[in-house]
C-alpha cells in the first residue's frame, strides 16, 4: 500500500490560538553534551520505551509499522516528496520534532526537551562526540567498517557502513526501507512496498568531511547573520540547486540510515540533528522576530520546481496520524500557538 488512507491522514480539527506562552514555563532544549549522564539516559530510555508501545497505524495494513516509533518513521516516509527541498522543510520538521517531544513526555514519562546536536563541535572526529562515542550515555557509535558499503547511498569516504556495534542501540532494529533516494521526486508517492516489514540492524557510516565543509562554526555564524530567508536557506538547504548544505551535511556525515531521505528518522540521531536545524532557524528568526516570524521562500513541491504553489502562512500541511492538519502559521514561532520551547 503506497499511501495512508484518508481516515488515517485527517484528524478532527480544533481551533488554534496564537497566544504566546509564559517564557518562564517554556521547555528548554539543550545540547546533548551539556546534559548530565542521567538526563541522557532518560532520553535514551524514552526512545526505547516507544519500541514497546503499540502503533497507531495498523500493522495489518502497514506491516512494517510495529510500534509507536514506527508511526513517526512511516509518517515521514509518507510525506517525503512534500516536505523536502522546499518551503516546508523547516516548518514541517519543526512540528514533527515537537510531536516527538510531546509523545516522549506524554507516553514515556520523559521530563526534558528534545536535545540537539551542535554540528560544529565534532567536525573532524564524530566518534569523539558524546552523541556518537559508543558509550552507554551516547546514541551509539559508528557502524562496523564495510569496504563495500559506500555509506549505503553512494557518498564515498565513509569510515563504517555496517551495523552499529556499541552503545545503547547496538542491538536496535529498524523495520522500514531501505529506499533509493532517486525515487524521491516531485509529486511522487512513496515507492511500492514502502511500508513492508524489513527488520535489520541500524547502520552508520561516519564521514565528518561533510560537517567540516557544511556545518562548521563559520557556517553557523553565517546562518545567524543571513539577511533574509533566501540567504538562510542557501546555507541550510540549497539542495534545490544540487548542492549540499547544513541540513544535508548532517545527514550525510552520519551516513547509513541517516542518508535515507525517506526513513532517516529510524536513526536515533535524526531528532537531535533536526533539533539543531530548528535551533538555527529559531535563532535567525529571533534576530528580528517581527519581520522573520512568517518569512517563507518556496513552494510545497520537492526541489521547488517552477509552477508550484507558493507556501504562505495560510498553507495547510498534514501530519497523518500524529496530529491534525496545521496551517504553516501555527508552525512558525517556538513561543506561540501550541509551542512553548526555547534553545539554550
Amino acid at each position: 500500500m503506497a499511501v495512508f488512507s484518508t481516515c488515517l491522514l485527517v484528524l478532527l480539527a480544533v481551533t488554534a490560538t496564537s497566544a504566546s506562552c509564559n517564557p518562564n514555563a517554556a521547555t528548554t532544549r539543550r545540547e546533548w553534551g551539556s546534559l548530565h549522564p542521567a538526563q541522557r539516559t532518560e532520553y535514551i530510555d524514552a526512545i526505547l520505551c516507544l519500541r514497546h508501545r503499540p502503533s497507531v497505524i495498523p500493522s495489518s495494513q502497514y506491516p512494517g509499522v510495529r510500534d509507536r516509533l514506527d508511526d513517526f518513521v512511516a509518517t515521514h516516509i509518507n510525506y517525503t516528496s512534500r516536505i523536502h527541498d522546499n518551503a516546508l522543510l523547516l516548518p514541517w520538521h519543526r512540528h514533527f520534532l515537537f510531536l516527538w517531544e510531546r509523545t516522549l513526555q506524554d507516553e514515556c514519562g520523559y521530563t526534558g526537551g528534545v536535545p540537539y546536536w551542535n554540528w560544529s563541535l565534532a567536525t573532524s572526529n564524530l566518534s569523539a562526540s558524546p552523541i556518537f562515542d559508543g558509550t552507554n550515555t551516547s546514541l551509539s557509535g559508528n557502524g562496523a567498517f564495510d569496504p563495500a558499503a559506500c555509506d549505503g547511498h553512494c557518498n564515498p569516504g565513509g569510515s563504517g557502513g555496517g551495523c552499529v556495534t556499541s552503545g545503547p542501540f547496538k542491538d536496535y532494529q529498524v523495520h522500514l526501507g531501505p529506499f533509493n533516494n532517486s525515487d524521491a521526486e516531485p509529486h511522487k508517492p512513496p515507492p511500492l512496498h514502502a511500508f513492508d516489514y524489513n527488520p535489520r540492524c541500524l547502520q552508520r557510516d561516519f564521514n565528518p568531511q561533510y560537517l567540516a565543509q557544511y556545518n562548521n562554526a563559520t557556517v553557523l555564524e553565517q546562518l545567524r547573520a543571513a539577511t533574509d530567508i533566501d540567504a538562510f536557506l542557501t546555507l541550510m538547504d540549497p539542495s534545490r540547486e544540487g548542492v549540499t548544505g547544513a541540513h544535508g551535511g548532517g545527514h550525510r556525515a552520519v551516513g547509513g540510515a541517516m542518508s535515507d531521505v525517506y526513513s532517516s528518522p529510524q536513526d536515533p540521531s535524526f531528532m537531535l540533528h533536526h533539533g539543531m536545524a530548528d535551533r538555527m532557524w529559531a535563532l535567525w528568526q529571533g534576530g528580528d522576530m517581527e519581520t522573520r516570524r512568517e518569512a517563507l521562500n518556496g513552494t510545497a513541491v520537492m526541489h521547488d520546481e517552477p509552477g508550484g504553489t507558493l507556501v504562505t502562512p495560510d498553507f495547510v500541511t498534514e501530519f497523518g496520524v500524529l496530529d491534525r492538519p496545521r496551517t504553516v502559521r501555527e508552525l512558525m514561532d517556538p513561543m506561540r500557538y501550541d509551542y512553548c520551547y526555547r534553545y539554550e
